[in-house]
């Protein structure tokens, strides 16, 4: 029998242990951003006019438009190009999508100086910038991925507002078009993020900084799209106690082998081309990070990810999803704050109590909403174990 059923709340209770860690780091959270608000950013971060970006720009922005890559990628695999076996887990990374890309403009809004004024590029168009390219695809995609996750809502109110049933039939009709609008808009925007540091090419170290930049960073999510979703489908299927969904995420790291290939021969093929190999020798911190960041993040998951019983068994899957995981945000990371080394800088960039919790409070506002979605929504489809 399949483990699968047609999506539904999830009948677990919701005041659990780990519910309220998250409350706990959302509320260690909050008093760093009122303080940012009130007395501005230098109180709360290291960010100087140096190194105008820091850990909320590396890992909040950079690493959570990656790692919600699992939405579009899902859902060209399942939609345009048909492969129907993968609908199980194409809400639950609709979901995670919606969340991420919710939570970029979160972490954006406090990050900039003038957050008040984050409206104006919709107003005022700088079609020469990269910056601008990237602040509209990101409203623009978080805009479908809402009008995607309309029809779910719609779904569990069914009946009860007439004008809901309407405007869920009206979007079915044209839903191909967000769907094609999703993963357009997912591609230019995540090259896009790499585009802006070609400006910088005194800056930005040279393991990290090549003409192929948006090429890497485009290949990297698309490797890390469906990695991203085994890990999701791993902890969330194990602490809802349901049947780990091996028959949909197993099948789903033979295509990560080709995609997660594609971006480390391109990785290792420009360092080569480039010469800049030699920079793996001098024994500095942009070396050694370089070094975990390739063979942590790209080549002993990808071996381990040829082994049959690897992607077969969910505790060595997991293990080989999350490096690849890691591995994106490192190099997302590297490339922000690691590489990121001002000629004229006379100290190094680290980040500040205020920016690490802010932070790690917006993961778990993430964690929370996904947790309280899944119980109330019909998101989920993985049956619940048998006793």
């Amino acid at each position: 029998m399949s483990n699968h059923a047609q999506p539904r709340p999830i009948n677990s209770p919701f005041w659990t242990p780990g519910v309220f860690v998250m409350l706990a780091f959302m509320a260690a959270a909050a008093p760093f951003i009122l303080a940012r608000y009130i007395k501005g950013l230098g109180f709360v971060t290291n960010l100087t006019d140096i190194y105008p970006w820091g850990l909320w720009i590396g890992v909040d922005v950079a690493s959570g438009v990656a790692l919600a890559a699992g939405g579009f990628t899902t859902a060209a695999l399942a939609h345009i190009f048909g492969r129907h076996h993968y609908e199980a887990v194409t809400r639950p990374a609709l979901l995670t999508a919606m969340l991420g890309y919710t939570f970029v403009a979160v972490g954006l809004f406090v990050d900039i100086g003038r957050s008040w004024a984050i409206w104006k590029p919709a107003i005022f168009w700088q079609p020469n910038s990269v910056l601008f390219e990237v602040a509209m695809c990101v409203m623009i995609y978080l805009t479908v991925l809402y009008i995607e996750f309309f029809p779910i809502v719609a779904e569990r109110l069914r009946g009860r507002f007439p004008m809901v049933d309407s405007l869920d039939k009206i979007i079915d009709k044209f839903m191909w078009v967000f769907i094609i609008l999703g993963v357009v808009l997912s591609c230019m925007h995540q090259s896009g993020l790499g585009s802006l540091m070609l400006i910088a090419p005194t800056k930005l170290h040279p393991l990290w900084y090549t003409p192929i930049l948006p090429l890497l960073f485009l290949t990297s999510a698309i490797s890390l799209g469906y990695p991203m979703v085994v890990v999701e489908t791993i902890i969330a299927t194990s602490s809802l106690k349901l049947d780990r969904e091996m028959d949909v995420i197993g099948p789903l790291t033979r295509i990560t082998l080709l995609l997660l290939g594609i971006y480390g021969g391109l990785k290792i093929g420009d360092m080569l081309v480039r010469g800049t190999y030699v920079y793996l020798w001098d024994g500095s911190a942009q070396s050694f990070a370089f070094m975990t960041e390739m063979l942590l993040g790209v080549i002993i998951p990808w071996c381990m990810l040829w082994v049959p019983k690897v992607r077969k068994t969910p505790g060595l899957l997991f293990t080989a999803a999350a490096m690849v995981v890691g591995g994106v945000v490192l190099n997302r990371i590297n490339v922000f704050i690691v590489g990121y080394q001002p000629p004229f800088a006379q100290h190094s960039y680290y980040p500040a109590i205020g920016e690490i919790l802010v932070t790690v409070g917006l993961v778990a506002t993430i964690m929370f909403l996904y947790r309280l979605a899944v119980t109330f929504l019909p998101v989920l489809s993985a049956r619940r174990k048998e006793a």
